[in-house]
């Protein structure tokens, strides 16, 4: 099956994207291969991962010393065959659905959290050398406890972990927390909090 052509432009010139192939159809996501036209005319093909995006959530709250900090979960990822801390966060698979109000759900299933007050941090392209995947990071504040509702054996059986935010930021040096959307939350919260965009009642 081939998608009808999409243009696209790049700062090198102009590149077309001619259609999809389709491959494999999941669940979620679909792999094609793709077909696109070079600005000199050259015709090549990518595999290409078509995915409904992700959101994640910077969840802040103050701990029982009264520091910032970040809720984060430890998952089970079969992928990597480990444990990963990450932001709570997942896919955009409820058609239809508002970025935010899947930003609201998985935080409370996941994290057990409820936020007050949100705030979009950044959008970020994960992989865009194979998949065409946005993920869409908020910052949640003025948390409250819910119950979770686990989905699935990964989220049965993860942990919610209450880490200090500078805390959370030292483990991206020390090689603890590797996974990209955590990183650049992490990172994006910070600077938004330092340049007065982004506040958490209770911290000065």
């Amino acid at each position: 099956m081939t998608t009808p052509a999409t243009p696209g432009s790049g700062e090198g010139g102009s590149f077309r994207h001619l259609g999809d192939d389709l491959r494999y159809q999941g669940r979620i996501w679909s792999v094609v291969r793709a077909d696109f036209e070079a600005p000199d005319g050259t015709r090549f093909e990518r595999d290409v991962v078509r995915s409904p995006g992700a959101v994640g959530v910077v969840a802040l709250e103050t701990d029982a010393a009264g520091r910032l900090a970040v809720v984060l979960v430890s998952q089970y990822r079969p992928v990597l065959d480990r444990y990963v801390w990450e932001i709570p966060a997942g896919m955009r698979d409820v058609p239809g659905e508002p970025p935010q109000e899947t930003a609201r759900r998985e935080l409370a299933e996941e994290a057990g959290r409820q936020g007050g007050t949100w705030q979009h941090l950044l959008d970020i392209h994960p992989s865009p050398g194979m998949t065409d995947a946005t993920t869409i990071i908020f910052a949640a504040t003025e948390l409250m406890t819910v119950p979770t509702q686990a989905h699935g054996p990964e989220e049965e059986h993860l942990e919610i972990l209450i880490r200090p935010l500078d805390d959370a930021i030292a483990e991206i040096a020390t090689g603890r927390i590797t996974d990209a959307k955590t990183v650049v939350g992490l990172l994006a919260a910070r600077a938004a909090i330092d340049a007065g965009t982004l506040a958490v009642p209770g911290v000065s």
